[in-house]
């Protein structure tokens, strides 16, 4: 059985995630771990909130209240919606746990042993105003490399370039917007990541045909550019505090930085997950399988660096064997309506209003259909209406709807059992079985816009052998015929149910249902593992099934500007 281990980027705990966040992480990590579990594999999905940081204390300073107490209640809010959204994880963590604590100590410790740390003395901003010294995030200004005027001290958000507070034009602090910065002398812990650029080229040439190009371009910047070693401390007080038995106690005060401790928290949500279930070390067994176990990462092109550099490090100085990454899937950026979307801007749809528009699946099914693969993508309002209203309502909603009223306005309610399959749809089963396959291979590989074209091309094929069946006409004159048509229709609507479950989880489940009111183990409705002919016969002739009430309804013009002007829209 293939064992398959699933990370998202962890969001930050500070507020509630917008739809650019959703489909650039968990989203597409949710619907793969799906599909895993829908072929029979044995699958942990994992994900956490990203709860240190400077971001995390800049947010509950706003807000007026302790840092622990912010964490904790965006944490559940963060968890609330995920599931709202149907995010299937094993385990949602926090990167606060005792464990996170107990495994990033661990891993400075080792690398402290092996000799990969070292303290250094470094220039830090400092504002007298403020009357600290500010961390990376503290710190805002210009890019020295594109000119965004509001890039952070720890990374552009408009060109991705890793930066230091120092490097910025015209420095202010983000706690007070004092400019009075001066640049005062701070000793750290830095990690001796250049030592590890030769083996860090080797192992991402390893992946060069398993990585998008867009993973290994970011990668081979970073090693091109010269890899440079990296602070891993920071003078803050929320955090995990660096213990004195690293650098003799020359470190008192001083904790880890957000992002040495944040990715440990994918192995320290795994024994979280442990832990409470009761499973013992089995943790270990995902983080320590070997080749048994396939990882996949699915993250943001601004967290690939830190992922194909920083962590492998961390993971590679401690000389132990942890798994680095198999399969990493990096995405681009969602725009909104020719804009960006934005947290710290608060533009853009966030995921707790966009339930209040349209069901969890209908933005499932939107966003992973136009998933920035290859390059940005746009949201706006029109574009949104278009695919719910053509793909969801024309397409499979109709399919769905005609089949089951019909059956039970004309046969009772019953899958009818008269005639047999002919030529057109023996045809259909083998052009099925062609797409089906195609669209398993496509999800196997995390190709998500692709896939959802050929899964909607299933959808259209249905269509069109049930226009040409036409059992509403037959049912007049050959009532055999129109059994057939409607025998294959239901079947069609089955097949559809166990292909739409990694993506539309509510929908799959009201479909089936309709058809065949048989719960599965765990909830996972498994994928047709022959395509058609599995599914063909499964349906009894005489078990009664149901039309659903109208399974997805169209989003109207006036709806879309009412939208626009709620929501906002054109390019900021």
């Amino acid at each position: 059985m293939k064992r398959i281990l699933i990370t998202s980027a962890i969001p930050y705990v500070a507020g509630v995630k917008h739809l650019g966040n959703l489909v650039g992480s968990m989203l597409p990590a949710d619907i793969f771990a799906r599909y895993c579990r829908s072929r029979g594999y044995d699958t942990l999905a994992i994900c956490a909130t990203d709860e240190h940081g400077a971001p995390v204390e800049l947010a509950a300073l706003e807000e007026g209240v302790p840092v622990a107490d912010y964490a904790a209640k965006w944490h559940a809010v963060q968890k609330d919606l995920g599931e709202k959204f149907g995010l299937s994880w094993d385990n949602f963590g926090r990167s606060s746990s005792a464990q996170n604590h107990e495994l990033t100590l661990h891993f400075a410790r080792k690398l402290w042993a092996n000799g990969f740390l070292e303290l250094r003395t470094t220039k830090q901003a400092y504002s007298a105003t403020d009357g600290r010294f500010l961390p990376d995030r503290y710190v805002i200004g210009t890019c020295p490399h594109c000119g965004y005027d509001r890039a952070r001290g720890d990374q552009c958000e408009n060109c991705t370039r890793v930066l230091d507070p120092i490097d910025l034009i015209e420095p202010r602090s983000a706690v007070s917007g004092a400019k009075d910065i001066e640049i005062r002398e701070s000793t750290h812990l830095f990690l001796k990541q250049s030592q590890f650029a030769d083996k860090l080229r080797a192992w991402i040439d390893s992946h060069k045909a398993d990585w998008p190009q867009l993973v290994t371009s970011i990668a081979y910047k970073w090693l091109d550019e010269g890899l440079k070693d990296r602070g891993i401390t920071r003078d803050l007080e929320w955090g995990i505090p660096v213990p004195d038995d690293i650098a003799d106690g020359a470190l008192k005060g001083k904790v880890f930085y957000v992002w040495f401790d944040a990715p440990i928290e994918y192995i320290a949500a795994t024994k979280e997950w442990a832990d409470r279930n009761g499973h013992g070390d089995a943790w270990k067994d995902w983080w320590q399988g070997g080749d048994a176990v396939t990882y996949w990462e699915f993250m943001g092109k601004d967290n690939v660096p830190f992922h194909t550099v920083g962590f492998p490090v961390t993971i590679m100085a401690s000389g132990e064997p942890w798994k680095l990454v198999d399969r990493l899937k990096g995405f681009n950026w969602l725009n909104y309506d020719g804009g960006k979307f934005s947290t710290s801007g608060k533009r853009g749809i966030f995921m707790d209003k966009a339930l209040d528009v349209a069901p969890a699946d209908y933005w499932r099914y939107y966003l992973i259909a136009n998933a920035p693969e290859g390059s940005d993508s746009n949201f706006t309002w029109e574009h949104f209406a278009g695919v719910i209203n053509k793909d969801l309502a024309d397409v499979l909603g109709n399919f769905v709807n005609r089949v089951t009223k019909f059956c039970v306005a004309r046969f009772d309610g019953q899958v009818p059992g008269e005639g047999d399959y002919g030529e057109d749809e023996h045809a259909l089963i083998a052009d099925l079985d062609r797409r089906i396959a195609a669209y398993a291979e496509l999800m196997e590989q995390a190709e998500f816009r692709k896939a959802m074209a050929e899964l909607r091309a299933i959808w259209v094929a249905g269509n069109e052998y049930l226009t040409r069946a036409a059992p509403w006409t037959h049912i007049k004159t050959d009532r055999e015929k129109a059994a057939v048509g409607v025998r294959m229709g239901l079947n069609l609507v089955h097949q559809f149910a166990h292909l739409i479950w990694p993506v539309m989880p509510d929908f799959a489940k009201t479909i089936h249902e309709c058809i065949q009111p048989v719960g599965y183990r765990g909830g996972v409705i498994p994928f047709p593992e022959e395509g058609m002919k599995v599914l063909l016969d499964d349906l009894t002739p005489g078990q009664p099934i149901r039309a659903p009430e109208t399974l997805v309804a169209k989003i109207s013009d006036e709806q879309v500007a009412e939208l626009k002007e709620r929501f906002g829209g054109g390019a900021a």
